[in-house]
Parts: C-alpha cells; sequence; structure tokens
C-alpha cells in the first residue's frame, strides 16, 4: 500500500503582485503594484520566494483586505501570510482596522512576518497611544489564528509587550532571507573615489527636513557617477509622467523633481521589480541613505552600505541585523560618502546572519510554514522562472523629446481614454435603465466625468514637456 500523496497546500500572500507578473511601466504605476512605495516589493517577493516550495504555491493577493472576501478565501486557501512593515503608524491605521476585520472573519492559520511600530529615533510610542485599541485588535486577531507574531526589532517587541501580549518573536524582515542563510558584502576598494560609482536614496521627509538634500547636493558635485534610487509612487510619476497630483511632488529638493540637476542630468532611477532593481545595483561601489530597503536592495547585490536613520523603523532593523547605520540627526550635513565607506563595519551583519536566519526558519516552522532552503530547492526554480521573465525597464527622468520615446507614452494614454470612454458608456446605459425603470420622464444632465479626468491627467504632462523653455 502506497501513501497518498501530499496535498499542496495553498498560500494567500498579502503582495501588491506576485513576482511573476509583468505589465508596462504605465500599467504598473496605474495600479499602484508597490502599494505607493516599491521597497514592499522587496520583502514581499522574499517571502514569495521563500514560501514556494514542491508541497505551497503562493498566490499574490494584490493587497486587498475585503472582509466580504473571507468565506472565499476560507474555502480556497489554507493559510493567510502578511509580511508588513511599518504597520503600527497612525496613517496606516485605518488600513490596519479593515485588516483586522478580514482576519476576525477567517478560520484559517493567519501569519505575520516581521510587524513593525514606528515612532521617533527615542523610541518614544506616545504617539501611537491614539491607535492603540486598533493595535490590540489586530494582535489578538492574528495570535488567535498563529503561534505567535514575528516582529521587525526591538522597539517593536517591547511596545508589544507592554501591551500584554507574551508571543512576540523578533525575527527582522524576510527581505533579508531573500539568499538563505548567507550574506556576502565586501569592499570592491579601499577607499572611494571621484570615479566610485554610488547610490543615494532618501524619504521626502529626510530631504525636507533632516539636512539630506545637502548630503545629496555635496555628494552630486563629488562624484560624477552617483545615482538616486526614488521609491515613491510620486517620484515614479514625477519621473515617468513630469506630473502628479500629490502635494509632495512640489518639492524641489528631491532628486525626482523635474526641476532638479539630478533629474535633467537622468541620473535617477526607480524600479517595479526587485530583481532589475537588485542586478541594476550590482555594478556600485557603495549606497547610502536613509530608505531602509533601498539599502537592503544594495546589499542583496553584495554592494557595502550605511543606512542613515530617521526614525525607529529603520533603526530597529538596523540593529537587528547589524547593517551599518548612522542616526541621521548626529550626521553632519557636509559628510561626503567616502566617510561612511570607510567606518562601515560588515562583521556583525555577515557573521551573525545565519543565527538569524534560524530564527526566521524557526518562527515559520513553529506557525506551521515550510521554506524552499530548507524544504525546498533553495530557490532554484523560483530564480529560474524570474530568469525567463522580460521585466519592465527602470523609470527614468522624462527629459526625451523624440518621436520613440513619446510614442509609447502617448499609445499608454490613448488606450486609457478609450477604455474611460467605453466606461463612461456603459455606465449611461446603466443610468438610462434605473431611469427608465423608475419611470423618470426627464433625465438629467450627466457630463462625462471619467473622460473628462482622463484627458486631465494625460493632458497636463504633455503640454508642460512640451512648452517651450522660459
Amino acid at each position: 500500500m502506497t501513501d497518498e500523496p501530499t496535498r499542496t497546500r495553498r498560500i494567500l500572500l498579502r503582495s501588491g503582485k506576485s513576482p511573476f507578473d509583468v505589465d508596462s511601466l504605465e500599467q504598473s504605476l496605474h495600479n499602484d503594484v508597490f502599494a505607493t512605495n516599491t521597497g514592499n516589493l522587496i520583502f514581499s517577493d522574499a517571502s514569495h520566494k521563500i514560501l514556494t516550495t514542491p508541497r505551497a504555491e503562493v498566490v499574490s493577493n494584490g493587497i486587498r483586505t475585503v472582509a466580504s472576501e473571507a468565506e472565499r478565501i476560507n474555502e480556497e486557501y489554507d493559510v493567510f501570510v502578511i509580511p508588513l512593515a511599518n504597520a503600527f503608524r497612525p496613517s496606516f491605521e485605518r488600513s490596519l482596522a479593515r485588516m483586522t476585520q478580514l482576519i476576525k472573519k477567517l478560520r484559517i492559520p493567519v501569519v505575520v512576518l516581521g510587524v513593525g511600530a514606528q515612532a521617533d529615533l527615542k523610541y518614544n510610542a506616545a504617539r501611537l497611544k491614539p491607535m492603540e485599541q486598533t493595535v490590540r485588535e489586530f494582535v489578538t486577531a492574528v495570535l488567535d489564528r498563529s503561534a505567535s507574531i514575528g516582529v521587525r526589532g526591538e522597539f517593536t517587541e517591547q511596545y508589544l509587550l507592554d501591551m500584554g501580549f507574551r508571543d512576540v518573536e523578533v525575527i527582522g524582515c524576510p527581505s533579508m532571507f531573500m539568499y538563505g542563510q548567507t550574506f556576502t558584502v565586501e569592499k570592491k576598494a579601499e577607499s572611494l573615489t571621484s570615479e566610485s560609482r554610488v547610490s543615494v536614496n532618501g524619504s521626502h521627509s529626510a530631504v525636507r527636513s533632516q539636512g539630506l538634500d545637502r548630503v545629496i547636493r555635496q555628494a552630486h558635485e563629488r562624484y560624477p557617477h552617483l545615482r538616486f534610487i526614488g521609491q515613491n509612487l510620486l517620484e515614479a510619476q514625477l519621473l515617468h509622467w513630469r506630473q502628479t497630483s500629490h502635494d509632495s511632488g512640489a518639492q524641489t529638493s528631491m532628486p525626482t523633481h523635474p526641476s532638479h540637476p539630478m533629474y535633467r542630468e537622468g541620473k535617477v532611477r526607480l524600479y517595479i521589480d526587485p530583481a532589475t532593481w537588485i542586478s541594476e545595483l550590482r555594478p556600485f561601489d557603495f549606497s547610502f541613505g536613509s530608505r531602509i530597503h533601498g539599502n537592503i536592495a544594495a546589499l542583496l547585490a553584495g554592494v557595502p552600505s550605511t543606512v542613515l536613520c530617521g526614525d525607529s523603523r529603520t533603526l530597529e532593523l538596523c540593529r537587528y541585523f547589524g547593517i551599518p547605520h548612522r542616526k541621521i540627526t548626529e550626521v553632519p550635513k557636509t559628510v561626503d560618502p567616502a566617510e561612511l565607506y570607510e567606518a562601515a563595519d560588515f562583521g556583525e551583519l555577515v557573521n551573525g546572519h545565519k543565527e538569524r536566519f534560524l530564527r526566521f526558519t524557526g518562527f515559520m516552522e513553529k506557525n506551521g510554514l515550510e521554506n524552499t532552503f530548507t524544504h525546498g530547492d533553495g530557490g532554484a526554480a523560483f530564480e529560474a522562472r524570474l530568469a525567463k521573465l522580460t521585466l519592465p525597464p527602470a523609470v527614468r527622468p522624462w527629459t526625451d523629446t523624440d518621436a520613440d520615446t513619446l510614442s509609447g507614452r502617448f499609445s499608454w494614454m490613448q488606450s486609457r481614454l478609450e477604455e474611460l470612454s467605453s466606461e463612461n458608456a456603459e455606465l449611461r446605459k446603466q443610468l438610462d435603465k434605473k431611469l427608465s425603470s423608475a419611470g423618470a420622464t426627464t433625465q438629467p444632465a450627466v457630463l462625462p466625468r471619467a473622460y473628462r479626468r482622463a484627458r486631465r491627467a494625460v493632458g497636463r504632462p504633455v503640454r508642460k514637456l512640451l512648452r517651450p523653455e522660459q
């Protein structure tokens, strides 16, 4: 008598998209596949890879957390895995509450990989007090469906312990385990020179109010091969369309703004896919800046990196993983990347990685999850499948006016106008039908709002680009 074949487990993963979803730059930005920050894709793609084994199928939920879908999820999936970043913050409270409502209706296990709380560099949690009940309900709902909850670092662990929760484990972020239990980072040169390739990253707040603008400006003068890597949706819109409706898009000190010298010189990139991001960073000599996943992408590429920490979310991860870092408030505005490079020590990161990996996979096993490095092929099939894809290129500054550059954008704009016009026509039919069934004798004027919105959206960047310089 032979054993019955093991049934494949279906894992629903909270992520903006599957690593194998390929779309145009325009469609990717339109759909916001990275949930406003491309750093999210670093840890969600890593989670997808880690969870992929011969006995598991991983499916992205597209970030959807709709409580009405609970019954379908219960029927179609065996476990819901939620990689998170700094979810315990006021601006995410509504999303966290929606997620909790969905989890409460689930009968399947729910596993959280690396959630974090966001506070200042002094780990003062006072600003989180108003949302404490929301956090409490979320953690309770998760722990009712799992053995423990995984958090990013020491601050978040203490934050939840102070609330009375005990099944809390520090596991860091899945992104650091994308390649398993080994981690290699080496300095290619003894020191940086003007010919070195340096990558810099930074949030709007770090550039605007924490002095990073001056650091970037001086680095731009010293290093001709400096490149800024953006991460936000609004930055992508500025790069690709030269236009965004977000207020922060007017910040001219950001290299992603069309008026910035680095934008005009084409020294800015933003990546839709982590695979492309990591690959294009490999030739660089050094990476620095305030973005934790921007620097993790560089570390995964084997590039020495230093994080300029501006809050608890980056600080606790750097401390846990041994990533070289400085508090941005203590960094001189005249600092040269060469100084950061020289001081960076990767001994703790490299030497302690295996222990942290085993802690991470131990957490997974405790919560009933297998991983590709212990129970699969180490991610070989995942990487082979990824290598066959033609992923979209990096988003670059739109500084060209040649026909080839414009035609792709115009083609997408036209298709969007046609889609919106079709949607508007269908809405008109539905309205006519409802008015007719209601016995209405007169029909109110219905303006094609969707069409007009599309005209405004696609018209602004084109007019702005083609407008003669004053």
